[in-house]
């Protein structure tokens, strides 16, 4: 095992896999990204670190999917907080939001089911949104009950249930930090674990070895240490192949043609009666703070033209 310590400043996530095992793993750093987040929201505490906690999560799962598009991983909420949501492409860019119940009160002490799930009716969602859609595509969408006291557990469920995987997670998100750990067990066919040979009660002790690892780290050890220390800390004993790093980062795919074309699902009638109150449509991006702004003519444009919202004139310039 050769680690390459990683780029100050720079997110990392290192794959690594079990070798004669039936093992994968991933280890995660995305405190620029994070502080990206963060530098545009100002959350509550409990609400930073579930958000966080998401936001490492999101970025895990993505880089194990042989997917073109993007994940959005969602949490609706039926308590101080209405909605958590992260979005990770294929190239590992990530962006994350939440909302807030207006007026809602969050304690310091809040975890996430006095967030997202006071009364039980918390639920947890994963979409897959293919970036090149064949006509009638639609994205695939998984739902099921907030069936945990933490992210890591309502995902490990998530997985095991929807997807058969056995997967387990540790997190950590604070004010600069988020990082995570994911292993999975691979899929054990008839004497193989994917490409190697492995009986089936020794893919299983090798599984239950690695968990064993995995739950000696402690939160502040992963908030505090690079991942390229931690891997070899946790798995020195074991023969691991680890594989290039990979460098996720904050992206933010709003654009002004996708808040024209979310204008025209709108309709007519909803935005010219805006435009009469307030004269303009302002919308800010949730994830970035993004504004955007059409008065009456832009919005003239906008229903009387079928060219892409972005050849049409922007907000604030001269109009003939």
């Amino acid at each position: 095992m050769s680690i390459t310590p990683t780029t100050t400043g720079q997110d990392t996530l290192q794959k690594f896999i079990f070798d004669n095992a039936a093992v994968r793993g991933e280890l995660i750093d995305i405190s620029a990204t994070w502080r990206e987040v963060l530098k545009r929201h100002d959350y509550p505490a409990p609400v930073k670190k579930v958000l966080g906690h998401m936001t490492a999560a999101a970025a895990l799962l993505s880089a194990n999917l042989k997917f073109n598009g993007s994940i959005v991983m969602q949490i609706h909420g039926d308590g101080p907080v209405n909605l958590l949501v992260v979005e990770c492409d294929a190239e590992l860019r990530l962006r994350a939001t939440a909302k807030l119940v207006t007026g809602a009160t969050v304690p310091d002490d809040a975890t996430l089911t006095t967030l997202l799930n006071a009364q039980g009716k918390g639920r947890f969602v994963i979409t897959l949104d293919p970036l090149d859609k064949v006509p009638g595509q639609q994205p695939y969408q998984g739902i099921v009950p907030l069936d945990g006291d933490d992210v890591a557990t309502v995902i490990e469920n998530y997985m095991l249930r929807s997807e058969q995987l056995d997967t387990k997670l540790w997190l950590a998100a604070d004010d600069h930090v988020s990082r995570g750990l994911l292993l999975q067990k691979l899929p054990y066919h008839g004497g193989k674990a994917e490409a190697t040979p492995l009986s089936e009660e020794d893919a299983l002790e090798t599984w239950n070895r690695a968990v064993m690892l995995g739950s000696t780290l402690k939160e502040k050890e992963l908030l505090e240490t690079g991942i390229d220390v931690l891997i070899q800390r946790l798995f020195w004993e074991e023969t691991i192949r680890v594989f290039d790093p990979l460098h996720p980062q904050f992206h933010c795919s709003c654009t002004r043609e996708k808040v024209g074309n979310m204008l025209k699902m709108l309709g007519r009638e909803e935005v010219e009666s805006v435009i009469a109150e307030l004269g303009q449509v302002a919308v800010n991006c949730d994830f970035c703070g993004q504004h955007y702004a059409y008065d009456k003519v832009d919005c003239a444009q906008l229903f009387a033209s079928d060219a892409p919202v972005e050849t049409l004139i922007p907000a604030g310039e001269a109009k003939h």
